[in-house]
C-alpha cells in the first residue's frame, strides 16, 4: 500500500511518528510531508527532525524502508494528482486550520491538495484532529469532511486495555489509525482479548 502521511502543526506529532514507524515495519510504502509548523512542533515535542530520512530509518533500524519525503509547497509531485494518488492518506496530527482549509476546498499546499485529491477520488482520507475544546466551527468542518468521505479518528486513547505507560496510550491511537488503513498490527489488546 502507498500511504501519504502528513504531519501538521497541531500538538501530538508523536502520533504521526508512531504511525510512520509501524507502517514502515509493516512493509508499507510511505511518503511523508510536513508543514513548516509541523516540523517545528515535532522537533520541539520529540526532538525528531522530519527532514532527515536517513536518521528516521536509523532510529527504527529500518535501513531499507520505503520512505520518501515531499516538500509541503511542491505541487508537482505525483501525490498532487488524481492520476497518481496514493492508496490512502493520513494527517496525524491534523490542525484545525488544516481541517478548515480542506473543508473549504482550499489547496494552497501539498497537504491540502492531496487531501482534496483523496476526497475527489473517493480514496481513504484519515484525519487525526488534535484540539480541545472543539468550537462549533471545528465541529462543523469535521462533519463536513466526514460527509465528504473523510474518516475522523480523534486522538482519544482508551483505557480498557489498562495502559501502563505513555507509549501504551500513543500505541492505542496509532493502532486505530492502522485499523482504518487495514494494516494488521499488535499495538494494543482488543476488547475481548483481556486476560
Amino acid at each position: 500500500m502507498r500511504v501519504l502521511l502528513a504531519i501538521t502543526g497541531a500538538s501530538g506529532a508523536i502520533y504521526g511518528l508512531r504511525l510512520l514507524e509501524e507502517l514502515l515495519k509493516a512493509g508499507q510504502q510511505v511518503t511523508l510531508v510536513a508543514s513548516s509548523s509541523g516540523r517545528e512542533v515535532c522537533r520541539y515535542e520529540t526532538g525528531v527532525d522530519l527532514t532527515a530520512i536517513a536518521e528516521l530509518k536509523q532510529r527504527w533500524q529500518l535501513p531499507n524502508a520505503a520512505l520518501a519525503l515531499r516538500e509541503v509547497d511542491d505541487l508537482w509531485v505525483p501525490e498532487a494528482s488524481g492520476s497518481a494518488a496514493p492508496d490512502a492518506m493520513v494527517i496525524a496530527p491534523c490542525s484545525m486550520g488544516t481541517v478548515g482549509r480542506i473543508a473549504a476546498g482550499i489547496s494552497g499546499n501539498l497537504i491540502e491538495r492531496a487531501a482534496d485529491v483523496m476526497l475527489k477520488e473517493a480514496r481513504p482520507l484519515i484525519l487525526l484532529p488534535r484540539e480541545t475544546p472543539l468550537s462549533a466551527i471545528h465541529l462543523e468542518n469535521l462533519l463536513k469532511l466526514s460527509r465528504a468521505g473523510a474518516r475522523i479518528v480523534p486522538a482519544m486513547p482508551a483505557f480498557y486495555h489498562q495502559p501502563q505507560t505513555l507509549e501504551n496510550l500513543v500505541d492505542f491511537v496509532a493502532g486505530k489509525l492502522m485499523d482504518q488503513l487495514g494494516v494488521p498490527h499488535q499495538l494494543f489488546r482488543r476488547w475481548g482479548e483481556m486476560v
